[in-house]
């Protein structure tokens, strides 16, 4: 897993790899911690591929329990990715709301995550 720093003002983290980042709420967890800690950062850019399938399941609540540590923990997180692919409307409802918040974003591009972050 490679982290760069973006956005030098504000210090935005980007997770660059090809693997399973985010699995559970633990990762999620430390997630925070490497990026918080080791980067200095407080917001974050992981793409879709990063996390597991689980998390875009209402059903399974991940979403929900991952995005919960994310504001307890004051980091905001954008996710980049096309999420056309999945057809829950509760999920794309979801997705609206975030997108209307301030803390965790679904977006389809870098430039746009970092407009959102800082």
């Amino acid at each position: 897993m490679q982290i760069e720093i973006i956005n030098k003002e504000k210090k935005i983290a980007q997770i660059k790899t090809d693997e399973l980042v985010i699995k559970d709420v633990q990762s999620a967890l430390d997630i925070i911690a490497t990026i918080r800690y080791e980067y200095g950062c407080d917001a974050m850019i992981i793409s879709k591929a990063s996390i597991t399938e689980d998390f875009y399941n209402l059903s399974t609540c991940l979403v929900g329990e991952i995005a919960q540590k994310y504001v307890n923990y004051g980091m905001r997180m954008a996710i980049i990715g096309d999420f056309s692919q999945y057809k829950s409307k509760s999920l794309h409802d979801f997705i609206y709301e975030c997108n209307h918040g301030k803390d965790l974003f679904f977006v389809q591009d870098e430039k746009k995550a970092v407009e959102l972050l800082g």
